[in-house]
């Protein structure tokens, strides 16, 4: 429960990123949770290889810590994005001398 809470706050900064680049909110921050839960879904099953089934915690902080990883591979990807404000700087000015 604790990690849906957190993961909304997640896809809640990922939108305001994704608002301030210009792109599509919704797509990124669909990116954002599937990439999370294949992530988390991932780590379990490499934690599988070194501990056993028997050890949840292990288990589960090894997938959260794939899960929060996808997080900042998607927001890093989203801010090597160029911003929206730049995109059109250079067509206004077209013309004029500085």
């Amino acid at each position: 429960m604790l990690e849906l809470v957190i993961l909304y706050f997640l896809t809640k900064e990922i939108r305001q990123i994704a608002n301030r680049k210009g792109v599509k909110v919704f797509r990124w921050q669909f990116y954002t949770v599937v990439a999370w839960f294949f992530a988390e879904l991932l780590g379990i099953i490499v934690a599988l290889n070194f501990f056993t089934k028997d050890n949840l915690v292990s288990l589960f902080l090894v997938g959260l810590a794939f899960a929060i990883t996808s997080y900042f591979l998607i927001k890093a990807r989203l801010n090597s994005l160029p911003d929206r404000d730049g995109l059109d700087d250079d067509i206004d000015h077209i013309g004029h001398k500085y």
